[in-house]
């Protein structure tokens, strides 16, 4: 097999995959922050993480992978400003925020499961680490922090190197910071936030500088520490925590482990941070701010089944921005019934003798390149067209491929990815039996009658595909 080179966002330099033990894969992600439903955006950066955890166990690592769930912390603005996102979607919602976060929890892991993501080897739940962020803190707060009426504060010029990551004092810049009576640096930022005097917080824990609750930042160095151990492999998140919030971090574990600089990634946590690039949405309905905003539920609900938009993901490198339009995820539904229907005409041909995968370079040389799912793609396509392999061993070469890509080829049926709109009222058994008469009509040369019913059809909001490469189709529009 080909060595795996990843992207490291820390050095901005393709790396040779060398993990800190022997065989083992040790992943940290950022999850969500559960006061909402997530949008289509913020689930590319797990089907981002699946496809690293997918080809860390192709290439034989024993992969232990963390994602967290943000239930406490988070304010509405990154950068030690606003509400807390829990508190207030509770506020608004007239909930305690016990039920919001279990809510999206529970919504964020549906998508997950649409999605055909993994399960990590743990879901990290930010509100039962509170007592090891308090002591985290304390283990710090000596050399690294002073405290102001608002809360306990880590000071930036204590740890070397602050800011490399983000690129903040060359090529990125830092305009996010929010200005905090008594901070000593513009970036400094709350380990602690103590509850105003006239508040009552539903989340709140005692500490050594005042009844409050922990900062975001805080969070992932300790659930990321206590669970993987430092230094881990890779921590991986949306380019968006590379400004702010994975810098953060980054200076806490170095204040837990040493103040050493960066040019020793180990000393940031992990040896590797990767970060996916945004889901571009031109009609700007991808803030969650505009109130209705993409979800993968809304996809569904327009007829396209999930997977259409994990191709659309894998279509192209996870650090290239991807634009989102309908017409992108119609293409890539059709490209997923191109390869679904491949799939199920070689298990027809196969006769169920000896197997054995043909070597696929071509798709090891790809996944090892940072990733490059755009090129597995094409790599997967080519394998139906190999002349010399059998139908048997092409599908053990896709089975193989597939298991990185997760697009579950040896299970879908085209069938399955045909998915009801919501607002459709025709039955699927009233399009069936007229698209039967309607092909009766076209073989007996009745081209009034068929055309009567196709009209028929699109009047119900069914469009007949005569065309479709892929075989005689409909679909509700």
């Amino acid at each position: 097999m080909t060595d795996l080179r990843l992207f490291n966002s820390l050095t901005r330099e393709i790396e040779t995959f060398k993990p800190v033990r022997e065989g083992e894969a040790r992943v940290y992600t950022c999850g969500p922050t559960v006061y909402n439903y997530p949008h289509i955006g913020n689930m590319r950066a797990y089907v981002f993480a699946d496809v690293l955890g997918r080809t860390l166990s192709y290439k034989g690592y024993k992969l232990t992978h963390v994602i967290n769930i943000t239930d406490v912390g988070h304010l509405t603005d990154d950068a030690d400003a606003g509400e807390d996102k829990l508190e207030k979607a509770a506020a608004e919602n007239a909930q305690s925020i016990w039920q919001i976060a279990r809510h999206y929890t529970e919504a964020y892991w549906a998508d997950i499961r649409a999605l055909n993501i993994r399960e990590p080897a743990k879901w990290s739940i930010a509100t039962d680490y509170v007592p090891q962020m308090i002591k985290f803190a304390q283990g710090i707060a000596g050399k690294h922090c002073y405290e102001l009426d608002s809360g306990l504060y880590f000071d930036v010029t204590t740890v070397s190197d602050y800011g490399r990551l983000a690129r903040a004092h060359t090529d990125e810049g830092e305009s996010r910071i929010a200005p905090v009576d008594g901070k000593r640096n513009a970036a400094d930022f709350a380990i602690w936030r103590k509850t105003p005097p006239d508040e009552t917080r539903q989340m709140e824990w005692d500490s050594p500088w005042g009844k409050g609750a922990p900062g975001w930042h805080l969070e992932c160095s300790v659930m990321s520490g206590d669970l993987l151990g430092f230094p881990f492999d890779i921590h991986t998140g949306g380019i968006d925590h590379r400004e702010i919030h994975h810098p953060n971090e980054i200076a806490q574990n170095q204040a837990h482990c040493c103040t050493n600089g960066l040019d020793v990634a180990a000393n940031s946590g992990a040896n590797i941070w990767m970060h996916n690039n945004f889901l571009v949405e031109r009609s700007g309905k991808m803030s969650k701010s505009s109130g209705e905003f993409l979800r993968l539920q809304l996809l569904i609900d327009r007829g396209y089944h999930p997977l259409a938009y994990r191709m659309m993901c894998l279509q192209a490198h996870y650090r290239s921005e991807l634009e989102f339009s309908w017409e992108g995820l119609e293409a890539a539904l059709v490209r997923l019934k191109r390869l679904v229907m491949g799939v199920e005409r070689l298990k027809a041909e196969a006769a169920g003798g000896p197997t054995h995968a043909p070597v696929v370079a071509f798709f090891d040389d790809a996944i090892s390149d940072d990733l490059n799912t755009s090129v597995v793609l094409t790599a997967l396509e080519a394998i139906f067209v190999m002349k010399k392999a059998s139908a048997e061993n092409k599908l053990v070469t896709i089975t193989e491929v597939d298991s990185v890509l997760g697009l579950s080829l040896l299970k879908l049926t085209r069938a399955d990815l045909r998915i009801r709109p919501k607002a459709a009222t025709i039955s699927e058994e009233h399009i069936e039996a007229s698209l039967a008469m309607r092909k009766e009509a076209r073989a007996a040369q009745n081209y009034a009658m068929s055309d009567r019913l196709r009209d028929e059809l699109a009047a119900k909001g069914v469009e007949v595909m005569d065309g479709d490469p892929l075989g005689w189709d409909w679909k509700l529009v």
